[in-house]
């Protein structure tokens, strides 16, 4: 039994000079790799919880944003909107902010600050969707300042495939604008194209097209036809059922001819 016990011994040492030479040799990276693990874990879990604090805060700004864009207090709103831009600005709120900020200002012909809350919203990239419709606004307030490089820049960069179509129509007005004819109407062919067919935007395309003497149905031999067909429908269907929906019609179109009178 003794010998048992001894022998048991040995290998229990052998085991423990083996860990020894083991954690010798590996514990220090061992060690690293497990606090490195652990900070990033913490790490993730203070910037979720920093993001959650700064989304609620935002939220707060945005809020007296919002409040200053409705009493159209463009002072006041453009103090808030420094505040949001300064603090907040990497916030989905910060580039609503900026893009309700923007209406405002702009409805009140403060073209310059409309083109800074602009600027500041399609610079931010924290929501694709929002900058791409920050940039295309952009893009419309520098044609019509006349700054048509600055606004083809904004229509060629970073734009959403959602909205590839509305770019490249407002590109053909910037191209038209600069009597660039040949690149408008590439440019509104590609947009002509890339709206679903029955679309009153797409109806607007068209027109431009055809004011550059451009026969839309080389483009798309069908354009028109569905909306002669829907309108042709009518017709054919029984009277009871065209009766009401014609009397509704005739209502509704003597409806504004009929209010002068009456406020008389």
């Amino acid at each position: 039994m003794a010998i048992q016990i001894q022998n048991l011994d040995l290998e229990e040492q052998e085991q423990l000079d083996k860990l020894k030479h083991f954690w010798e040799r590996w514990g220090n990276l061992i060690s690293g790799v497990l606090i490195v693990a652990l900070l990033g874990f913490a790490g993730w879990r203070g910037y979720d919880w920093y993001q959650s604090r700064q989304a609620g805060q935002a939220s707060g700004l945005y809020d007296q944003v919002q409040a200053n864009a409705e009493a159209g207090d463009t002072t006041k709103l453009a103090s808030s909107l420094k505040a949001m831009q300064d603090d907040y600005k990497s916030t989905t709120y910060a580039q609503q902010a900026n893009l309700l900020a923007a209406k405002v200002f702009f409805e009140k012909g403060q073209l310059d600050q409309a083109r800074n809350a602009l600027s500041a919203a399609a610079a931010s990239s924290t929501d694709k969707g929002l900058q791409s419709l920050a940039r295309l606004q952009l893009a419309s307030l520098l044609t019509q300042q006349k700054q048509y490089d600055q606004a083809v820049q904004q229509l060629s960069t970073d734009i959403q495939p959602e909205f590839a179509a509305l770019a490249a129509d407002r590109l053909g007005d910037v191209q038209s604008l600069q009597g660039k004819n040949a690149e408008a109407i590439k440019s509104y062919t590609t947009a002509f194209k890339g709206i679903e067919a029955g679309q009153p935007y797409r109806q607007m395309i068209a027109m431009k097209l055809t004011a550059l003497g451009v026969d839309v149905s080389t483009i798309d031999p069908n354009f028109g036809k569905q909306d002669a067909a829907e309108e042709a429908a009518p017709a054919e269907a029984p009277a009871s059922i065209t009766a009401p929906a014609a009397s509704a019609a005739a209502s509704s179109a003597a409806a504004p001819a009929s209010a002068p009178a009456s406020a008389g």
